[in-house]
C-alpha cells in the first residue's frame, strides 16, 4: 500500500487522462498495458492471470480487493476519491482500478481448438458494442470471439467495463487475413452465417437449425457488413422486425442472434 497525496506523482502515468480516447490508445500500444475498472472486473482480470502493473483505489474499496492485493506483488496507490478524479479526469464511482500487462494475441488456430460457435466482428469501431458483444456472446454460450483487423480494442477500459470482463474468460484474436476470413472458416467446418438485411437472408432462427459448428457474423455500426464478407458468408440471416423497424443496434442484435444460436 503506497498513500499518496499528489495527483501529479509520475507513479500514476498509467491511469492519466482516461477520457482522451486517441490518448489512451497509442500509451497503452506504446507501453503493452490495459486497465480494469470495478471490483468484479479487477478481480476477473488478476484471477485470468493477467499481470498487474499497479492498482489505484480509494481507501473505502480496499477491503473488497483485499486478498487479491494481497496475492500480487504490484503496488497499489491509495488516493482519496477526488484526487483519483484529477488523475483519470472523471469520478470513478466504482472506486477500484488497475493497470495490466497486456499478453501476445494467440493464433486462431488455438483460439478455435474445440469451438463450436463463435462470434466473428467486422470493423465494429465503437468500444461499448465491442464489449457488449463479448458479454452477449460469454452469457449465451459462445466459445471465442474473432475481430476483423479495424475493429476496437476489447481491451479498451470501456469495452471491459460494459462486458464485466467477458473478455478475459472468452477466447479471442484478430483475423490476419480479412479477405478470405470467411471462407478459411468454412474450410475449417464451421457455417458462416452472417447477419445482414440481405435479399436472400432468412429468419434467424431457420438459418441456424441444424447447424453444428457456427461462425455467427457482425458488420458495422454504419454500413453493416461489407460486401466481401457478405457474400462470402454460407448463409444470410435477419431477425425479423415490426413497425417498420428494419434493425437493431449491433450489440442488441447480437443478444438476440445469440440467444437463437444457443437454442439450435
Amino acid at each position: 500500500m503506497v498513500e499518496l497525496d499528489d495527483p501529479d506523482d509520475p507513479r500514476l502515468a498509467d491511469y492519466r487522462d482516461l477520457r482522451d480516447v486517441e490518448l489512451r490508445k497509442s500509451l497503452e500500444a506504446e507501453h503493452g498495458l490495459f486497465l480494469a475498472e470495478g471490483e468484479k472486473v479487477v478481480r476477473r482480470a488478476v484471477e485470468a492471470g493477467h499481470e498487474a502493473r499497479s492498482f489505484l483505489m480509494a481507501p473505502r474499496w480496499l477491503d473488497g480487493l483485499d486478498d487479491v492485493l494481497a496475492r500480487s506483488p504490484a503496488p497499489c496507490y491509495v488516493l482519496s476519491e477526488a484526487l483519483i478524479e484529477q488523475v483519470t479526469g472523471f469520478h470513478v464511482h466504482r472506486g477500484a482500478l488497475a493497470s495490466l500487462r497486456r499478453r501476445p494475441l494467440p493464433p486462431v488456430d488455438e483460439v478455435l481448438h474445440g469451438a463450436r460457435s463463435v462470434l466473428v466482428l467486422e470493423d465494429l469501431v465503437d468500444h461499448t458494442n465491442v464489449g457488449a458483444v463479448f458479454r452477449s456472446g460469454a452469457a449465451l454460450g459462445f466459445d471465442a470471439v474473432l475481430l476483423a483487423p479495424r475493429c476496437a480494442d476489447p481491451l479498451y477500459r470501456r469495452s471491459i467495463k460494459v462486458g464485466m470482463g467477458a473478455v478475459f474468460s472468452t477466447p479471442w484474436t484478430r483475423l490476419p487475413d480479412w479477405y478470405d476470413a470467411l471462407p478459411d472458416l468454412s474450410r475449417r467446418g464451421f457455417t458462416t452465417i452472417a447477419l445482414t438485411l440481405g435479399a436472400d437472408s432468412v429468419p434467424i432462427e431457420e438459418a441456424v437449425a441444424g447447424v453444428d459448428r457456427l461462425a455467427l457474423v457482425l458488420g458495422s455500426e454504419g454500413h453493416g457488413l461489407s460486401s466481401r464478407w457478405e457474400t462470402s458468408a454460407d448463409r444470410r440471416a435477419v431477425i425479423p422486425m415490426a413497425a417498420g423497424i428494419d434493425s437493431l443496434n449491433v450489440a442488441a442484435a447480437s443478444a438476440v442472434a445469440c440467444y437463437a444460436a444457443a437454442r439450435r
